[in-house]
């Protein structure tokens, strides 16, 4: 057997899954070499932690090296250049040959795109955002708070309602939730209108109960950050005292710039095998468009939600395929669309939102009722996830038996 290069670009959840099962399932004479620019990984479902106090910076970090199988080869760079067609790339140290690319790269934060954005809003999208938010609420003395989804698409659906929640429960412990008037801003007509108009209306009411209202259908145009002024494409103005805002997303550009993206400016992939156009180049996670059965308008699909559950399915699927394709294996599954997220509400209290997004004629999604059961389960994921890879191995079973199944949903670690 002739030795493969496999290159995974991105050291996010999706880039450590792929390489860790790749490598575990290939022998050794096989290269694994994953890309990545920083050299700690942040856990991102515990950005809305930081912000509000409940997780300190070192605790949701970890050295990306440390949550990597041994064997996997760490290249801290960043990716200059794809070039499928010679099954190269190029980045920051050195260029590397593949035999088989997995991209993911994710998507990037682009607040430049709203006139104002980048001078008036403050995110939780981000490790340092919400550590500097973290900061400026410690001393918010009161006033209107409006968190806006700026445009679609972005990261976990869930988070904008989840941020504005735990900014309600924070305020709630500060005794200041008479002094605090909390707006939540999207461009969609209900939240997370994917999962349909149940969930959407079951989320409004948690909303309701936390004080929260809610604007649907207001699209941002610009802000007058001198003015603490919000401008929407429906002609309504809007003052705050204080912005936090789910910034546009876009692929990287070097994902534009190497051909892999179409006109809606992601990578379009084969939904079962997560397939390019371009041969043995895979693309999984926040830069992939996967259109699913569509709710509002079916002429125009939904694209399948960004978020990390289904990142790391795909990463999972990915690897089995290619080392199905190294090694002649046959029966490498496909991506099924299954999904769940955890959706905290503050006060240790989360809901749970499962179901199958392929499902024709639209996803079928279920929410179970808000349980401190919900918010564990998440705290058990946290913790095992920015386990040290070679102590994971021992505990996993103990956090699956702890975890992996809350009131017989099963949740795949």
């Amino acid at each position: 057997m002739q030795s493969k290069t496999i290159l995974v670009l991105g050291g996010g959840i999706g880039g450590i899954v792929t390489a860790n099962e790749i490598r575990h399932q290939l022998p050794a004479m096989h290269r694994v070499v994953i890309v990545e620019k920083n050299a700690q990984h942040a856990f991102a479902p515990s950005f809305l932690w930081l912000m509000t106090g409940d997780r300190q910076p070192e605790q949701i970090r970890r050295p990306l090296a440390d949550l990597l199988r041994r064997g996997v080869e760490l290249l801290h760079a960043e990716v200059i250049e794809i070039d499928p067609a010679h099954r190269q790339v190029r980045t920051s140290i050195t260029e590397i040959a593949y035999d088989y690319l997995v991209v993911a790269l994710g998507a990037d934060l682009a607040p430049a795109a709203i006139p104002g954005l980048d001078r008036a809003a403050h995110s939780f999208f981000t490790f340092d955002g919400a550590r500097r938010l973290r900061e400026v609420i410690k001393t918010f003395p009161g006033g209107r708070i409006a968190v806006v989804v700026t445009s679609m698409p972005y990261k976990c659906p869930a988070v904008p309602h989840e941020g504005a929640m735990l900014m309600a429960d924070y305020f709630r412990r500060r005794g200041l939730s008479t002094k605090v008037d909390i707006h939540l801003f999207t461009p969609e007509p209900q939240p997370m209108p994917v999962a349909g108009p149940q969930l959407g209306e079951a989320v409004r009411g948690m909303l309701q109960a936390k004080r929260i209202e809610f604007h649907p259908l207001h699209k941002l145009s610009a802000i007058d950050s001198e003015a603490l002024e919000m401008r929407f494409e429906n002609g309504t103005r809007f003052g705050y005292d204080l912005l936090v805002a789910i910034p546009p997303h876009r692929a990287p550009e070097v994902v534009i710039q190497a051909g892999l993206t179409n006109p809606s400016g992601w990578i379009p992939v084969d939904p079962a095998t997560l397939s390019t156009a371009h041969d043995d180049v895979y693309a999984i996670g926040d830069a992939t468009a996967i259109p699913i059965p569509g709710r509002w308008k079916p002429e125009v699909p939904l694209m399948l939600p960004k978020a990390g559950v289904f990142a790391h399915a795909q990463a999972k699927i990915v690897a089995r395929r290619i080392v199905a394709a190294v090694t002649g294996r046959a029966g490498a599954p496909g991506f099924s669309g299954d999904g769940y997220c955890m959706l905290e509400a503050g006060e240790e209290q989360a809901g749970f939102a499962f179901g199958h997004f392929f499902a024709v004629p639209a996803p079928r999604i279920q929410l179970r009722p808000i349980g401190r059961s919900w918010h564990l389960g998440k705290v058990l994921f946290e913790k095992w996830w920015l386990t040290p890879f070679g102590v994971k191995r021992s505990v996993t079973g103990w956090v699956m038996k702890a975890g992996g199944r809350l009131r017989g949903i099963p949740i795949t670690l």
